[in-house]
């Protein structure tokens, strides 16, 4: 499973996700940084199998519109700190990744986590 995590995030989730074994990038990584278009995380998202992992609603328009980005992960948390963002991800990663699996587009919440078909 491959990982692409947005600007809004940061980018200790992307550390994280590699320590457990996952392939991710961060847009920092890319050559536009955090400037990089989401047009082109969604191009660089289809043509590595990456799931963008990201707060930015407007991957989620697309992915209802034009099935882009290959898979997403939309976290709806709001404001919270990053540490409370962090104990999300590592209390919830396995059925994160059991989930996406199988779907491809899951919302996490402060309170749940839903698959959207």
């Amino acid at each position: 499973m491959k990982f692409l995590v947005d600007a809004q995030l940061p980018v200790r989730l992307a550390v994280f996700l590699r320590s457990a074994g996952y392939d991710t990038i961060d847009t920092k990584d890319l050559p536009l940084q955090n400037a990089t278009p989401d047009t082109e995380i969604n191009f660089l998202s289809v043509l590595e199998n990456r799931i963008v992992v990201t707060k930015d609603h407007d991957f989620f328009d697309s992915f209802l519109i034009r099935q882009e980005p290959y898979k997403l992960l939309l976290v709806t948390t709001g404001n919270i700190p990053n540490k409370e963002l962090m104990k999300l991800f590592i209390n919830n990663l396995s059925r994160l990744v059991q989930l996406l699996e199988g779907n491809s587009l899951v919302e996490m919440s402060r309170n749940s986590i839903i698959v959207h078909q």
